[in-house]
C-alpha cells in the first residue's frame, strides 16, 4: 500500500511572497530591499528560503544581471494574485471598497491607433486600470508572470501558457506624400516600393522583420531603408517625402487613426494580414473587471473598412 507524500507545513506566507514580488519586479536584490524596507541580507534571505522550501531554482545568474527561471515565473504569478486577493479581503473585512484595477500591457502603436476608444470607455465606466507599454514578447511574459492581466499583441501563435482570441485581422497600406513619384498609381506592388526609399522601423523589430521577409519572398530586396522609431514618426517622414511607409491598417483606419490629409494610401495585398489577439493566463479565474475590460475591448477595436 502507497502512502500519500505529505507536504511539509505552508510557509508562503505574505511577508515572503511580498519580497518574492519586489525582487521579481526589480532582479536586483538592493533594490528590491528598498521598496519592501529590508535590508538587502533580509531581502536574500527571504528568497533563499523560498527556493528551499519549493525545492526550486527560482533565479539564475546571467551576466551580471539575473533572469527568472520557469519555476520562478510560475511562483510570481502565483504570488501576486495571492497579494491581490488578501488586499481585496482586508479592504471588504474593514467596509472598504476594494480597489480592484486591471492592468493592461500592449505597444505604443495599439495605444495610439486600436485602443483609445476602449480605454476611454472602461475609465469612463468606472473602471480602475493601470497600463504598461511594452512588446508583444514581453507583454505576453508580463501576463505570464502576473503583472499584467490581459496584453494586447501582434502574434500569429498564443504560448500554452497562455489562452487567447482573436481581436482583429488587418491588412497593411503603403503611405506617401500626394507628391510622391508612385502617388498617381492607383494599385501599387511590393516591386514597386522595393525600388524607392522604404520607411520601417529599425532592425530587430518584428514588423520590418515580416516586411523584409515578404520582399525577399518575392525575389527582391530593398532599395534604401529609413528607420523610423514608431508609426507617427513613419508617417511623419512619409509627409516629408522622404520614402513609402508600410504600416499595419489599424495606425491609418482604426479608432485612434492618425491624421492622413495629404499623404496617399494604397493597400499592400502583397504582404497579407497581421493578427491582433487579446491574451489572458491560461486556467486564471478572471475577477469581474477583468472580463468588463476584455467585452470592453471587443467592442471598441473595429476599424475602418478601405472603402
Amino acid at each position: 500500500m502507497t502512502r500519500e507524500r505529505i507536504l511539509p507545513a505552508p510557509v508562503l506566507d505574505g511577508e515572503l511572497l511580498r519580497a518574492f514580488v519586489a525582487f521579481a519586479d526589480e532582479l536586483h536584490f538592493t533594490r528590491a530591499a528598498e521598496r519592501v524596507g529590508l535590508s538587502q541580507p533580509a531581502l536574500f534571505e527571504r528568497v533563499q528560503r523560498l527556493g528551499a522550501v519549493l525545492d526550486a531554482e527560482l533565479y539564475r545568474r546571467v551576466g551580471r544581471g539575473v533572469e527568472l527561471t520557469e519555476r520562478g515565473r510560475a511562483l510570481e504569478a502565483y504570488a501576486r494574485e495571492v497579494l491581490a486577493h488578501a488586499h481585496g479581503f482586508e479592504a471588504r473585512f474593514r467596509g472598504l471598497a476594494p480597489r480592484e484595477s486591471v492592468t493592461l500591457a500592449a505597444g505604443e502603436g495599439s495605444y495610439l491607433h486600436l485602443l483609445p476608444r476602449a480605454v476611454r470607455a472602461f475609465r469612463e465606466g468606472g473602471g480602475a486600470l493601470e497600463l504598461l507599454t511594452m512588446g508583444a514578447k514581453d507583454a505576453m511574459g508580463a501576463v505570464i508572470t502576473g503583472r499584467a492581466d490581459v496584453a494586447v499583441v501582434v502574434v500569429d501563435l498564443v504560448p500554452d501558457a497562455l489562452e487567447g482570441e482573436l481581436l482583429l485581422e488587418t491588412g497593411m497600406s503603403f503611405v506617401l506624400a500626394h507628391d510622391h513619384a508612385l502617388a498617381e498609381k492607383k494599385r501599387l506592388l511590393l516591386r514597386d516600393v522595393a525600388a524607392t526609399d522604404v520607411i520601417l522601423p529599425p532592425e530587430g523589430r518584428p514588423h520590418r522583420d515580416f516586411v523584409v521577409r515578404a520582399i525577399v519572398k518575392e525575389g527582391l530586396s530593398l532599395s534604401r531603408v529609413i528607420d523610423a522609431d514608431g508609426w507617427p514618426l513613419a508617417l511623419a517622414f512619409a509627409s516629408m517625402g522622404l520614402g513609402v511607409a508600410i504600416v499595419n491598417d489599424v495606425v491609418v483606419r482604426g479608432p485612434g487613426a492618425a491624421t492622413t490629409e495629404g499623404l496617399v494610401l494604397r493597400a499592400a495585398k502583397e504582404l497579407g494580414t497581421v493578427s491582433y489577439r487579446i491574451v489572458w493566463r491560461r486556467g486564471r479565474s478572471l475577477p469581474a473587471p477583468v472580463r468588463a475590460l476584455l467585452e470592453t475591448i471587443r467592442r471598441g477595436s473595429r476599424i475602418r473598412s478601405r472603402a
